[in-house]
């Protein structure tokens, strides 16, 4: 993907968020993977300490580099969070390359979400 794709898909994926949640404001990258966190863990609640904040972030990064196999699934605990294994390094040195290289999978997540509800969708009627 060019540097102008990735830079416009990465803006429709901020203002899906912002809207999605009633903001004035577009979302930090941490703020996107907080919200995919939560959507992983299934659950809402009204407060989340820093450290579940934290594990949150952790458990979206790992969902997204599944995609190419870095973290493998391994099953929930007994409190309903999910738990990652590290199955390969991910080769991206240097701040500039992880961040784009979430870009894409965040990018990816996104629409493999909006492929998910438009499937559901046509399934209804």
């Amino acid at each position: 993907m060019e540097e102008w794709q990735l830079d416009f898909e990465w803006l429709k994926v901020r203002h899906f968020v912002k809207d999605s949640l009633g903001k004035e404001e577009l979302p930090s990258m941490n703020a996107v993977l907080l919200m995919i966190g939560v959507q992983e863990l299934g659950r809402w609640q009204s407060k989340f300490t820093k450290e579940e904040k934290q594990d949150l972030m952790h458990i979206a990064i790992c969902r997204l580099l599944s995609y190419d196999g870095h973290y493998e699934f391994v099953g929930r605990d007994a409190d309903g969070w999910p738990h990652w294994r590290a199955t390969k390094l991910v080769e991206h040195e240097g701040v500039k390359a992880q961040e784009e290289l979430l870009k894409l999978k965040i990018i990816q997540y996104f629409k493999d979400l909006e492929q998910e509800q438009a499937h559901f969708s046509t399934n209804d009627n």
